[in-house]
Formats: structure tokens, sequence, C-alpha cells
């Protein structure tokens, strides 16, 4: 076992945007807390937790592999309409001491699943400019008071 250090650094973040991983199409995990790990000069990776992942689409595999800083990781295969990616994400069950972070979260190859942050914000004026542009066939704007479609209740 290795300790991160400055030869061979390792940062784990929260990441404050909503992350969203994409197996052919199709939303396979979605979470606004998963991890950025930061290894040396490696590309980081987004963890996403465990409870966030289609877990239903995914099958453990014989493989197995180790890394000295976060210790043995494990491996799924992703099986969705027909189309499979071996191998594609990976987790730290059981992580080194120095990693606890990452334990129950897993990780996709990016190679096999598109990762996408999703910024959330969306301004009033956004809002509002739908609003003018969408009609409801009329070819008028909805910025147009509708009128009321239920009636008062009785009083009494």
């Amino acid at each position: 076992m290795k300790i991160p250090g400055p030869d061979h650094p390792i940062t784990i973040t929260l990441n404050p945007k909503r992350v969203r991983a994409l197996y052919q199409g199709h939303v396979i995990a979605d979470s606004g807390h998963t991890l950025l790990l930061k290894e040396a000069s490696y590309k980081a990776v987004q963890y996403f937790p465990r409870e966030d992942v289609a877990m239903d689409f995914l099958s453990r595999t014989a493989l197995s592999t180790h890394c000295p800083y976060k210790g043995d990781a494990s491996y799924y295969t992703i099986a969705r309409d027909g189309e499979i990616a071996e191998n594609a994400v990976w987790t730290y069950e059981t992580p080194y001491p120095a990693m606890e972070q990452i334990k129950d979260y897993l990780a996709f190859y990016p190679n096999q699943v598109e990762i996408h942050e999703i910024d959330e914000s969306v301004s009033p004026e956004f809002i509002r400019d739908v609003v003018e542009h969408t009609d409801s066939g009329s070819g008028r704007s909805q910025l147009d008071h509708w009128p009321t479609n239920v009636s008062a209740p009785p009083e009494g």
C-alpha cells in the first residue's frame, strides 16, 4: 500500500454540479453527489454513488485489478438494449484508508460511457423567453392571461 503524497498526489472533492453518465444514449447514472478524483497527471475521474447508478443494467465480472494507492478494483459490464460494454465500470469496494471516500462509488470508462456535467441553473429570463415563444396553437404567446378553466367553489 502506498500513501498519496507530493510525488503522486490524489485529491477527492465533491463535484458541485450534477453529472450524468449515458450509455448508448440512455442515462445509466445521474447524481448531484459525484466525487471528482484527480490522481497525479491522469485525467480526472467522476465517481458516482452506487445508489445513483442504474445497477439493473450492470453485471459483475471476474476482472480485478490492483492500484497501490487505492486498493483492489472490481468491474462491471453494462448490458442494455442488446449492447454490451465489457468491464466498463469499476469500483473499490474496500479501498485503502486514504481513499475511503470512494467506497460505495462507481466510475465509468469515458471511452465506453459519455460523462456530462449538467448546469441546472436556469435564469428567470430564460423561462420568460421560452414562454414568450411557445404558443398553444393559436399563434399567440402564452404570456397572455389564460382564462380559468375551473369554477370557484360554492360559498357556504
